[in-house]
């Protein structure tokens, strides 16, 4: 069977504020490279990823475009675009361009790999788990087992419940779906945030998109334990040590 078109829509609209530093998190140097350069470097290089969307700042496209793009010849970056105020105002940003088919090749009926920038341990074979579940499940993200006992907390901070650890996984990216069933999630989603006070939108990542406003079952995918994402000075180190 002939493999159907992937793209790539990788997110770096994001701040440093969690990390202390003036510099958006997807721009620190790490190992002489941008962190957002990782992640870029596999999807460049992967068999399974045709092109890709990156979605940054609008105060930052020029940057991205000459400084990330143009100088480490990430031929595979089709557009850029500015994200929004909430990381599902980005991703659907990034959606537009795939449904009013402004892309070199159009993705009419490929997948769509949504990957958050500050994972810069992305790899081929999580990719390629993607793809070998995304063709028979539709909708699929990648996660790992949670090692840590888990405890559900009640308002009052305290310990309410104890999930069962054998059913939890701590969810990464990226996340796959066909792009006909991430796009109309995502316009779903835009219609209620539309019509609905901004406080009810709880969304924190795409496939409670398709969960919600599809209905649609997704299926987990094992990715890494080192698929970290960057959030603050402590996990800039932990980067550095896997990358030594």
């Amino acid at each position: 069977m002939k493999k159907k078109r992937c793209t790539a829509i990788v997110l770096a609209a994001g701040s440093g504020s969690r990390m202390k530093s003036g510099v958006a998190k997807q721009f620190m140097t790490v190992r002489e490279k941008p962190l957002i350069w990782y992640a870029l470097h596999v999807i460049e290089e992967s068999s399974v990823i045709d092109d890709c969307i990156l979605v940054t700042g609008a105060e930052d496209i020029s940057y991205v475009r000459e400084e990330i793009v143009e100088r480490y010849g990430f031929h595979k970056v089709d557009t850029i675009v500015a994200g929004g105020r909430e990381r599902y105002d980005s991703v659907y940003q990034a959606l537009k361009v795939v449904a009013g088919g402004k892309m070199r090749v159009p993705n009419v009926d490929g997948y769509i790999f949504i990957h958050d920038g500050a994972r810069p341990f992305l790899s081929e074979e999580i990719l390629e788990r993607n793809y070998e579940a995304v063709k028979s499940d539709h909708a699929c993200v990648t996660g790992m087992p949670v090692k840590d006992t888990i405890k559900i907390a009640d308002r009052n901070g305290y310990a309410s419940q104890t999930p069962d650890r054998s059913l939890l996984w701590q969810i990464q990216t990226p996340q796959t779906f066909d792009s006909a069933l991430i796009i109309e999630a995502y316009q779903k989603l835009m219609k209620e945030q539309d019509s609905a006070a901004p406080e009810k939108i709880r969304i924190t990542d795409d496939a409670m998109v398709v969960e919600t406003f599809m209905e649609y079952p997704v299926r987990l995918v094992e990715g890494s334990y080192e698929n970290i994402k960057i959030t603050t000075p402590e996990d800039l180190r932990i980067a550095e040590a896997f990358l030594t």
